[in-house]
């Protein structure tokens, strides 16, 4: 656990946006050529919504989560999923007090701003779904008694591939909850050689304060860009691409579940924030398609006999980009 104030961050809340560029920067130092990962993870804080990466062993995911956390000025805990993990292992649960006589609360992991919830799926859905409430509701309820959560609170959680061994996938629900669903594939040549040229010189990713990451924003500095992020415009126009590419999904040939309401409401926080990101007061077309397969594909459920035909979710996604006209 980070305790904020034992870490000084140095940032300006005169401009959000260049803390949050210093934040890609540091987290940069440990984490090489995932870039899109990084503004997924950026723009679920900005949103404060919850981002789920999925990426084989091996690509930094966990890396990811943990430069992020040593560079913002957030209290952080940490979860490892495994199979015999218990929902009060999470959420917390009543003790019995011996001097008091009593049962008093105790508080699992998710009381904190940032929760990495690390390989999700390797616990069974029960599980899974102690953190339904937490990330809808910003609250847990135990022994019938809600308990508020920090504010910022954000979950973000890894996973490896479904079909890997010891893996459950996650309910539709849970998946739901999540703003974003970030990919990370694989490097490429170049990119794999700057990380063996980074690890030749002594870079240890167990030891990120020697990599020289140190908290660049806090807590006011993303409030302040959250605020911002609300008041990007968004033209008519605009809002009625975003509906027509989610009624899309649901009207696909191979697609058994398409986007809800909600998914369509996520898309409209992320084009948003992603705007801003950009230096621009506004949404452009392209802002929605640049997020529109994060915010959709696990949104996304497709029909048995489609899967066996090789169809993906990111291929129908494509698709509706393709047939769908965006606004001039």
């Amino acid at each position: 656990m980070t305790e904020p104030s034992e870490r000084t961050a140095e940032h300006s809340l005169a401009d959000p946006r260049a803390a949050l560029h210093r934040v890609r920067g540091e987290v940069a130092k440990a984490v090489v050529g995932q870039d899109a990962a990084v503004t997924g993870v950026l723009i679920g804080l900005l949103c404060h919504g919850h981002v789920l990466i999925e990426g084989v062993p091996g690509v930094a995911k966990t890396l990811l989560v943990r430069a992020l956390a040593a560079a913002v000025s957030l209290d952080t805990k940490r979860v490892q999923f495994t199979a015999d993990l218990m929902p009060g292992d999470i959420t917390g649960s009543l003790v019995y007090d011996a001097s008091s006589a009593a049962f008093q609360f105790r508080e699992g992991p998710v009381f904190t701003n940032l929760l990495l919830g690390d390989e999700i799926n390797r616990t069974p859905p029960k599980t899974q779904s102690a953190l339904l409430e937490a990330m809808e509701e910003r609250q847990v309820s135990v022994d019938g008694s809600p308990r508020p959560l920090p504010s910022p609170f954000c979950v973000i959680a890894t996973q490896n591939p479904v079909d890997y061994e010891g893996t459950y996938p996650l309910p539709e629900a849970q998946l739901d909850r999540f703003l974003l669903k970030v990919t990370m594939p694989l490097p490429d040549r170049d990119t794999e050689l700057r990380i063996l040229g980074a690890h030749a010189s002594g870079f240890d990713p167990r030891d990120l304060a020697a990599a020289g990451i140190r908290p660049v924003a806090g807590a006011a500095d993303l409030a302040a860009a959250s605020r911002a992020v609300r008041g990007i415009r968004v033209a008519p126009e605009v809002l009625g691409y975003i509906v027509e590419l989610a009624r899309a999904t649901r009207h696909a040939p191979s697609v058994a579940l398409g986007v809800s309401p909600r998914g369509a409401t996520a898309l409209l926080a992320t084009a948003r924030a992603w705007a801003w990101l950009s230096g621009r007061d506004f949404v452009t077309p392209d802002d929605v398609q640049a997020l529109a397969r994060s915010t959709f594909r696990h949104r996304i459920g497709l029909r048995p006999e489609a899967e066996i035909e090789g169809s993906t979710v990111d291929g129908v996604l494509d698709s509706v980009l393709a047939s769908v006209p965006a606004p001039r």
